[in-house]
């Protein structure tokens, strides 16, 4: 089993983001019977966010009434939270006091419930030194026990390279789905592997897209309407890979979510890989029922997967140009 911040975790993780972070976040009952769901089918890591939703109802308000409810399982969860943005700009703060803001309000909303175990920067602050960041962090909240210890998140392979001369890197949090693979080729995986960092892999379903749920554009959530793929034009082509997995899927005899999600995992077992932790979202027990399933791909179908995406060449950017990336 992979290990982050010295504790075990299961080889699938749970992602908080669409639990809060919505137009019509579901309903309180619904968000705990679908966290009680990932616990019980081993994704005991758990990745957040301070501005995964408003500060009256982000995922640290969500996990301390949870925590509150079910205080038990405060010490199964290995709780990753991305914070380190000014909440008015929205742009990285790596000062000091932005450090500090950000780390103390993540705290103080989880009202000692339960230990955040990796906080990490949502994105790099490249207007600020990295051992003015990491320094602030390591001496005044690692140390002292206030958080277990640092993770990255969409970073380039120059900043892994450059942050482990400052800081303990327990993880790196980078997309990775076969419609976005940049990092098996920029740099990033083989940094992971050289250091011995577990990637973790978010949005491994294509933010829904590789489920085979999404037919045509009415079927898109709200919240993703704006991304590039999903643009009229881009959308009927990605489509394709879509039917492509749902495919392959039906001959192995399992979900395209189920193929998307294990493939990120049957990377792992590739020379010069890392450990790789995908952390699909779901706000449904049922859902997490689903993408919990681990799956063993063969070789053979990893080479048939391998061939699928040589053909294919996904329309459109990650992002919207105004999100930063590769930071």
């Amino acid at each position: 089993m992979p290990q982050l911040v010295g504790k075990e975790v299961g080889q699938i993780g749970f992602g908080l983001m669409g639990l809060t972070w919505r137009h019509k976040p579901c309903s309180q009952e619904q968000a705990f019977e679908t966290m009680r769901a990932a616990l019980k089918n081993g994704n005991n890591f758990w990745n957040g966010g301070e501005f995964y939703g408003p500060p009256s109802y982000n995922s640290l308000v969500l996990l301390e009434r949870y925590f509150e409810k079910y205080p038990e399982n405060a010490d199964k969860v290995v709780l990753s939270i991305k914070g380190g943005v000014n909440l008015k700009t929205f742009k990285p703060d790596g000062t000091p006091e932005g450090t500090r803001r950000s780390i103390d309000d993540c705290m103080a909303q989880l009202k000692g419930r339960k230990r955040i175990d990796l906080f990490e920067f949502a994105r790099r602050d490249q207007t600020v030194a990295m051992e003015t960041t990491f320094g602030t962090m390591d001496k005044e909240y690692i140390e002292t026990g206030k958080i277990g210890g640092v993770s990255l998140s969409e970073v380039r392979a120059e900043t892994i390279h450059e942050a482990v001369k400052h800081t303990k890197v327990h993880a790196v949090e980078v997309e990775l789905s076969l419609f976005s693979t940049e990092v098996l080729e920029n740099g990033v995986a083989a940094a992971c592997a050289q250091y011995g960092i577990p990637l973790v892999a978010y949005s491994p379903i294509g933010r829904g897209m590789l489920t085979g749920q999404i037919k045509k554009m009415e079927d898109l959530p709200e919240e993703i309407k704006a991304f590039p793929r999903f643009q009229p034009g881009n959308f009927e082509i990605n489509l394709q890979l879509v039917h492509q997995v749902e495919e392959m899927a039906k001959k192995k005899g399992c979900t395209p979510a189920q193929l998307a999600i294990n493939w990120t995992i049957a990377l792992s077992k590739r020379p010069g890989m890392p450990t790789i932790i995908p952390i699909p979202g779901a706000t449904t027990a049922e859902r997490v029922e689903e993408n919990s399933k681990l799956i063993d791909i063969t070789d053979e179908e990893m080479a048939e997967i391998d061939a699928t995406l040589a053909k294919f060449t996904t329309a459109g950017d990650r992002y919207p140009d105004y999100v930063p990336v590769n930071t």
